[in-house]
C-alpha cells in the first residue's frame, strides 16, 4: 500500500533586536549621549544658542533615534523612548503621547519599546500567545496574527512522530517531511520505515514508544488491539468457521461438503502453497484453499488465562481428498474480523469448485468475486457482537472496539492496488450492484467473466 508523504514548513522568523542595551559598554555610551542631549534642553541656566547649535542637536537626535529603532528582517525592532527630543517614528520632535501600545492601548512613555507586527509595544506587553510570557531574544514565530516563542510554537505546531514521540526532524531542504498511513492517519518519521520498527501483521500500524507489540511464535508482530480478538488456534477458529458457512447458506449458497479448516503458522502456509499446482496468491499469503492431498501442520494451544495465550503446540495432519476441495488453511493469530474475511474469501473458492465452475478462471474474476464475498460478510458484521462466535473459548469481553478494525479490513479490500484482488473486487462489486449476485454468478459460470452493461 502506498503511504502518503506530508510536508510541513515551519513558520519561524529570524529577528535581530537592535537596541541600546546590546552590550554594557554600548549602554554606557548611549546613556551618556542621551544625557548630554537632554541636558541641553533642561539646563536651569539658559545659554545663548545659535541656529547651528540647534541643527546639530537635531542631527544628533536623529542619529541616536536611527540607532535605537532599526528595522530587522522580521519586522521586529527595539527602541528607546526618552520623551524628548525624538519619538518612535524616527522624527525629531517632542514626544506627544501619540504612540500607543498595540496590546494595552496605553501611551508608550519613556523607556524601551518594540516595533513589530505593524505596531508598537511595551516590552512586557509583547507576549507569547501560548504561555503569556513576554517575548524576548532574537527570534519569535507567528501563526496568523499571533506571536509565539519559538519553543512554544514548536510545541504547538511542529509535528511529532506518533512512533517515537519526538519532533519530526527537517529534511535536507529544511522542510518537515513525514509519512502518514492512509487509513489510520498514523504520522511518523520516514526513518522508521528502514530502522526495523515493528509493524502489526494485521492492521499495519507501527509499534509506538508506549505500546509494545506481542511477538508470535512465527516471528510476526501483533498490536494489543488486534491481539484482543485474535483467533489463535484451530479449535478456537471452528465457531467462526461455522458462522461463515451459515452466512453462505443464508445467501442460498450452501456448502455441500464438509471441508476441514485448519489454522497454521506462516511457514506451514507457505509450504502448502508451494505444493499447490494452481491458484493465484499474494506475496504474503493469509489463506489457502487446497485441492490436493497434503500433510499439514496445524496450530493448537492451551486455553487462554487472563488474556495471555497458552503454550503453542502443533500437530501434523494428513489431508485426504474426498471432493474437489481438500481443506482450507488460514494463518493463525489474526483478529476475528480479518480471520472471518479470509474464511469468507476461501470458502468462495471452495464453493466455485464444488459447483462446477471452470477450473481455470481468470484470476481477476475468481479472486475478485471471492473478495466481494469477503467484503459482503464484513458488511454483515456492522453492529454485531464480535465475541459471540467464540463461545466459551473467550468468555472475557473485548477491551477494544472492533468497528474501526472492520472498516480498515474493508478499506484494504476496496483500495487494494493489485490487478487480481483489487481490480477484480471493484469490477465484481460493480457487477453485483448492477445485476445482483445470482445473475453475476450465472454469467461467470457460462462465460468465465463478469457481466457488463
Amino acid at each position: 500500500m502506498k503511504w502518503f508523504d506530508k510536508i510541513f514548513k515551519p513558520l519561524h522568523q529570524k529577528v535581530h533586536e537592535i537596541s541600546h542595551n546590546s552590550s554594557s559598554e554600548a549602554d554606557e555610551e548611549l546613556d551618556r549621549a542621551i544625557a548630554l542631549s537632554l541636558s541641553d534642553h533642561y539646563d536651569d541656566k539658559p545659554a545663548a544658542r545659535d541656529k547651528g547649535a540647534t541643527d546639530n542637536d537635531e542631527a544628533l537626535a536623529r542619529a541616536l533615534q536611527e540607532s535605537f529603532i532599526s528595522e530587522g528582517p522580521s519586522g521586529f525592532s527595539s527602541g528607546f523612548s526618552s520623551g524628548f527630543p525624538f519619538g518612535g517614528d524616527g522624527r525629531t520632535r517632542r514626544f506627544s503621547g501619540a504612540h500607543v501600545c498595540a496590546r494595552c492601548k496605553k501611551t508608550i512613555g519613556p523607556g524601551r519599546f518594540l516595533s513589530c507586527m505593524g505596531g508598537l509595544w511595551h516590552p512586557e506587553c509583547f507576549r507569547c500567545t501560548s504561555c503569556n510570557k513576554p517575548i524576548s531574544g532574537s527570534e519569535f514565530s507567528v501563526s496568523g496574527n499571533d506571536p509565539y516563542h519559538k519553543d512554544c510554537y514548536k510545541e504547538l505546531f511542529h509535528p511529532r512522530c506518533d512512533v517515537c514521540n519526538l519532533f519530526i526532524p527537517p529534511n535536507y531542504s529544511g522542510l518537515i517531511e513525514y509519512r502518514v498511513h492512509p487509513f489510520w492517519g498514523q504520522r511518523y518519521c520516514p526513518s522508521h520505515e528502514d530502522d526495523n520498527t515493528p509493524r502489526c501483521c494485521s492492521c499495519e500500524r507501527l509499534e509506538t514508544k508506549n505500546n509494545k507489540y506481542v511477538v508470535l511464535d512465527d516471528g510476526r508482530k501483533l498490536c494489543l488491539e488486534c491481539m484482543d480478538s485474535a483467533v489463535m488456534d484451530t479449535n478456537e477458529g471452528q465457531p467462526l468457521y461455522q458462522e461463515i458457512i451459515n452466512f453462505y447458506e443464508g445467501m442460498n449458497m450452501k456448502i455441500t461438503q464438509q471441508i476441514p479448516m485448519l489454522l497454521v503458522e506462516r511457514q506451514a502456509l507457505n509450504e502448502a502453497r508451494a505444493h499447490e499446482s494452481n491458484g493465484h496468491h499474494l506475496t504474503e499469503t493469509r489463506g489457502l484453499t487446497l485441492s490436493e492431498e497434503q500433510t499439514v501442520t496445524s496450530v493448537f494451544r492451551r486455553p487462554r488465562s487472563r488474556g495471555f495465550f497458552g503454550e503453542m503446540r502443533t500437530e501434523s495432519m494428513k489431508l485426504r481428498r474426498n471432493c474437489e476441495v481438500t481443506a482450507i488453511l488460514v494463518l493463525y493469530g489474526l483478529p476475528r474480523l480479518l480471520t472471518g474475511s479470509i474464511l469468507a474469501h476461501e470458502l468462495m473458492h471452495a464453493w466455485l469448485r464444488l459447483n462446477g465452475y471452470p477450473s481455470h478462471l481468470n484470476p481477476v474474476v475468481e479472486e475478485g468475486i471471492c473478495q466481494v464475498m469477503a467484503h459482503t460478510w464484513l458488511e454483515s458484521q456492522i453492529g454485531s457482537s464480535s465475541s459471540s462466535s467464540h463461545g466459551a473459548a473467550k468468555p472475557a469481553p473485548h477491551q477494544f472496539d472492533t468497528s474501526k478494525l472492520r472498516e480498515f479490513v474493508m478499506h484494504q479490500i476496496a483500495m487494494d492496488p493489485s490487478p487480481a484482488y483489487g481490480d477484480g473486487f471493484r469490477i465484481g462489486q460493480s457487477a453485483v450492484v448492477q445485476f445482483g449476485l445470482p445473475r453475476t454468478l450465472d454469467h461467470i459460470k457460462l462465460t468465465g467473466d463478469f457481466p457488463v452493461s
